[in-house]
């Protein structure tokens, strides 16, 4: 039997569901965004017994999701894996799942309503259609040229906007956006992708709006962390034997589950503090923490794991080698340039950073860590890079990443290729493929590295290098190279 409200019976909830209204509109949902915030707004609301935050959640990409939340009634299971896992989790939060891509005109008039005061995204990096090189929206981009144009909004950028727009015309009130992506400074990033939206709009059009949206909305930064990996065939029967029914949007994730906010809200909030939130006036300093320690060393090991044939990250944070050059890259390239927030201890969380990518039971794939990667190499790697190079120092073990992404670059056919910018950086790379040929022909993209960084001969240097171990000599060389730095 499949996990619906009428199959539990008499099984509570943790939450009386008639009793929930909508006030959050999620844009982006997920994986990530069921065992991470969704737990949250029913942990706020089991305790402050507040039921007025039910979400309506909201998919980007496809409506897999939402065939596999309606026929449950938005229910779900959390299954922890690892040390310390608690017993399956069943989330109650969700009370409605719309595909955006089918239905955008209901997406904008959820957000409309006068019951819904907080918008939160976990949209990835690529959704919010950025120009790499401006940082601003990318208003070349068809799909968002069509949502300026009027038509139905595709992009989540488009949704976000059209749905303040009828807020304002409907007079529903102030509201929030809560960006939840793994971006520095999300929150102003999303409210500046907002306004260059409306800008771009007929004045008529864009200038009343834009005033509302200043007076109305509010855009808090935030950090989020928990590794919520792709639910396997495997996953699913596991949940089931625990359940006792099939559920088909479980979703599998570690124990741990972090979430710093900063506290500017235009209106009324979950009191998601009461489950766990921390609210922080430095979230500049935890996200900056997570992007260059965890999510740094994620994609370093995805990229070696790739390039040695280690499907999972469990399998190679196991490799000596290379949680070393996680350690090194953490310790010697890392914290000395970066400024730790109150209550975060450096050291201790790099050991718990490497403790937690060492949970076999996550199966996180190096392929999809390594997915997307030049949205992610200038924000996790070449901040890094920067720091070092202004500073006077090599960044030895930031350059290795690079390098191993270079690599991955270079020899991964272009079909198999998943990243965005996938046909530029084919078309960039040279015909022989050597460490000096591939370094500088990437080096060259402007749209992941600047003029500065990549005309620093010494980083050019530090890259010939480690691609040459990697390509010429393996794990072997690699064995051998990273101990002595």
């Amino acid at each position: 039997m499949r996990l619906s409200l009428a199959s539990l019976g008499e099984t509570p909830l943790g939450l009386d569901r008639t009793t929930l209204t909508p006030g959050i509109v999620h844009l982006g949902l997920g994986a990530f965004a069921r065992a991470h915030t969704a737990v949250f707004t029913e942990g706020a609301m089991q305790s402050s017994g507040e039921p007025g935050w039910g979400i309506i959640g909201v998919t980007q990409r496809s409506d897999t999701v939402v065939q596999q939340l309606a026929p449950q009634d938005g229910l779900f299971t959390v299954a922890e894996r690892g040390d310390g896992a608690a017993p399956a989790r069943l989330v109650s939060s969700v009370i409605e799942a719309i595909s955006g891509r089918d239905n955008p005109a209901a997406v904008v008039e959820r957000i409309a309503l006068p019951s819904v005061s907080v918008i939160t995204l976990t949209i990835t990096e690529k959704g919010y259609r950025m120009d790499p090189q401006t940082g601003s929206l990318n208003l070349g981009d068809a799909q968002v040229q069509a949502d300026l144009a009027g038509h139905p909004p595709q992009t989540a950028i488009g949704q976000l906007t059209r749905g303040l727009q009828e807020r304002s015309r409907l007079g529903s009130g102030p509201i929030t956006v809560v960006s939840c992506d793994n971006l520095p400074g999300n929150g102003e990033l999303t409210r500046q992708l907002v306004q260059a939206f409306v800008a771009a709009l007929p004045a008529a059009e864009g200038t009343p709006l834009l005033a509302w949206i200043a007076t109305n909305v509010s855009f808090p930064s935030t950090m989020v962390d928990r590794m919520v990996p792709a639910t396997t065939a495997r996953d699913l029967d596991a949940v089931e034997h625990e359940l006792g029914l099939r559920d088909e949007a479980a979703v599998v994730a570690e124990p741990f589950m972090q979430w710093v906010i900063e506290d500017n809200f235009a209106g009324p909030r979950p009191r998601w503090e009461d489950a766990g939130a921390v609210f922080s006036t430095d979230v500049p300093g935890w996200e900056a923490a997570k992007l260059r320690l965890l999510n740094a060393s994620h994609s370093l090991l995805a990229y070696l794991g790739l390039a040695a044939g280690n499907p999972t990250i469990a399998e190679a944070v196991s490799v000596p080698a290379f949680r070393a050059a996680c350690e090194r890259m953490m310790f010697d390239d890392v914290l000395p340039t970066l400024h730790l927030p109150d209550g975060l201890d450096g050291e201790t969380y790099c050991k718990q950073v490497l403790g937690r990518f060492a949970n076999p039971a996550l199966g996180h794939t190096t392929a999809k860590v390594g997915s997307d990667g030049s949205q992610k190499i200038g924000l996790r790697l070449l901040s890094t890079v920067r720091a070092n190079l202004d500073a006077g120092r090599p960044p030895r073990w930031a350059a290795l990443a690079v390098a191993a992404w270079m690599r991955h670059v270079a020899v991964t056919p272009a079909e198999a290729l998943n990243d965005p910018l996938a046909a530029e950086l084919k078309d960039a790379l040279p015909r022989e493929l050597s460490a000096r040929a591939v370094v500088n022909a990437l080096l060259g993209v402007r749209s992941i590295f600047d003029e500065a960084t990549a005309t620093d001969a010494g980083f050019a240097a530090l890259l010939e290098h480690w691609y040459s171990v990697i390509d010429e000599h393996g794990l072997p060389g690699l064995g051998k190279e990273i101990p002595h730095g």
